[in-house]
């Protein structure tokens, strides 16, 4: 499989290639009053307003960093009624993939409720990187928010 690698305060992450939809550059955002954690904004992304998370504001409860590195990756996210909804991912870092057979990945031994979305775990010659998953990224609540019909 491929992965877009990003990294978060050195720590690698993966996001499977078959999710995302394209790579930009960080595009400028519309912040929205009151957003629940981690939603950074709106977008306008081939003339529709798209959502956007920030993936180190979620994971690391810090802003992304603004840096050439950091992109806006456009992904599949499920809606409420599970119809494929259009999310932008603020990732820092994230200009390499790589090719992982899923058999390298296996379970972290760390499960954490509030976390869903850190998958299993693979091992380079860099050392570790983790699954994000990104259906389970954000709970159901806000999935509301963000993907009214």
């Amino acid at each position: 499989m491929l992965f877009l690698l990003f990294e978060l305060d050195g720590d690698r992450y993966a996001l499977e290639c078959r999710q995302l939809i394209e790579v930009l550059p960080l595009v400028n955002l519309k912040p929205v009053p009151r957003a629940p954690h981690g939603i950074a904004g709106i977008f306008d992304y081939h003339g529709l307003p798209v959502p956007a998370v920030d993936l180190s504001e979620v994971i690391l409860g810090r802003a992304a960093q603004r840096r050439l590195s950091t992109r806006m990756v456009i992904v599949n996210c499920p809606g409420t009624d599970d119809a494929p909804r259009k999310l932008g991912l603020i990732a820092e870092k994230a200009t390499a993939t790589v090719h992982l057979d899923t058999a390298q990945f296996s379970e972290s031994g760390v499960s954490n409720g509030e976390t869903p979305y850190l998958g299993p775990v693979a091992r380079d010659a860099q050392g570790l990187i983790q699954w994000l998953t990104v259906p389970q990224l954000l709970p159901p609540a806000v999935r509301s928010v963000l993907f009214q019909i």
